[in-house]
């Protein structure tokens, strides 16, 4: 069955409006889905396909900021207010995905439904992945990156055969190719991997585990914790009010006092009748 994680966790009304519109493509490894400056007219979720997203400098050098599987969408930048992409996207793994006219998919995104807290919890997840992806590159070793990469498209594969060309981790790594050569030569020597042209198959998973660095795990954990129903709602309100035996208190801490002293009480001390969207207390 051909699934993406977004689509499938849509509520009944959301998938009714959505679907008749999706589109599923077969997508060509080295495909470019769109190049920097151009504008976003489609977004596609991955089921089996996996998409890089890439900078590049003006001499030619690429390197990856983050990659989209079976968990996400590609052409989040519509959401945050911009119509056009700073980054380059190609297919690094063969596979299918759907299509999706941007248009259809942000009026859903204003109709403020449960899509839209998805969609946010979701950029933050990919945020968190640019993020250790910028320290990964700066801090760990080539050997410990090619783990991490290994083992994050594994997650996202049916198979433990990776179509992938050295000159190809290269430019995902921002590594020269003598460096993913020594690297992947290093890893096949311990049994970890075996190598043929074009391929790397992953011989021993829980060896490469005990190779990567901390960052696999900090990004597979908090895309599980960020994705997962609800997250977005928990401990919400604990800051504003303590908790007397798993309730919430009405007691005032003397930061609150002294806000209510200069007349700003009705900003702090709601009725307890009251309702509060949650959504206005995160800042994303």
């Amino acid at each position: 069955m051909l699934r993406n994680q977004l689509l499938a966790a849509l509520h009944a009304a959301e998938s009714d409006r959505l679907s008749p519109h999706l589109e599923l493509l077969t997508m060509g490894q080295g495909d470019v889905l769109y190049e920097s400056g151009g504008k976003l007219r489609y977004l596609f979720f991955p089921t089996t396909a996996i998409f890089s997203i890439q900078h590049e400098l003006k001499d030619g050098g690429v390197s990856e900021i983050a990659s989209v599987g079976n968990e996400g969408v590609l052409g989040l930048s519509l959401f945050m207010g911009g119509h056009t992409t700073q980054n380059r996207a190609i297919v690094h793994s063969a596979g299918y995905a759907y299509r999706l006219r941007a248009s259809l998919l942000l009026a859903e995104f204003h109709r403020k439904g449960p899509l839209f807290d998805l969609l946010l919890r979701y950029t933050e997840s990919l945020m968190i992945q640019m993020s250790q992806t910028a320290v990964c590159n700066s801090h760990h070793s080539t050997v410990q990156r090619l783990c991490r990469w290994l083992l994050q498209t594994l997650d996202r594969s049916h198979t433990s055969e990776l179509r992938v060309t050295q000159e190809a981790l290269g430019s995902i790594l921002g590594v020269r190719r003598e460096g993913i050569t020594e690297a992947a030569g290093r890893l096949q020597t311990s049994g970890l991997i075996s190598c043929r042209r074009g391929h790397i198959r992953v011989l021993d998973r829980i060896g490469l585990e005990k190779q990567v660095c901390e960052c696999y795990e900090v990004v597979k954990r908090e895309t599980t914790r960020l994705m997962a129903k609800n997250t977005i709602f928990d401990d919400v309100f604990d800051p504003m009010w303590p908790k007397r035996n798993g309730k919430q208190s009405r007691r005032m801490g003397s930061a609150d006092r002294r806000i209510r002293e200069v007349g700003h009480e009705d900003s702090v001390v709601a009725d307890e009748t009251q309702s509060v969207d949650p959504l206005a207390a995160v800042t994303v």
